[in-house]
């Protein structure tokens, strides 16, 4: 929030004082590259919290599959027979 407001600061300051030389350049500077600082302190705030490793193995042991029950009959199959065709087709352009 404070970084924000200098780069404000910069922004007024940039277009009001008169003449512009050097520090006019300053003030673009810290108005172009305050928003970008700003940015990587709020990300390196965030890593504050240490990290713990957590084990690759699993947590809660599985149950086992039940056994597959056995089929007497034989799976359904699909067959798909093609016929030919049985009348000639349509002449549609008279």
């Amino acid at each position: 929030m404070v970084m924000m407001g200098i780069r404000i600061a910069c922004f007024v300051l940039m277009a009001v004082v008169q003449p512009y030389g050097w520090y006019t350049f300053v003030f673009a500077a810290g108005a172009i590259f305050l928003p970008y600082l700003a940015v990587i302190v709020a990300n390196v705030g965030a890593d504050a919290q240490p990290t713990t490793a957590e084990a690759p193995e699993r947590s809660i042991e599985a149950r086992p599959a039940p056994a597959p029950a056995a089929e007497t009959a034989a799976p359904p199959v699909i067959r798909i027979a093609e016929t030919p065709r049985l009348d000639a087709p349509r002449d549609d352009r008279s």
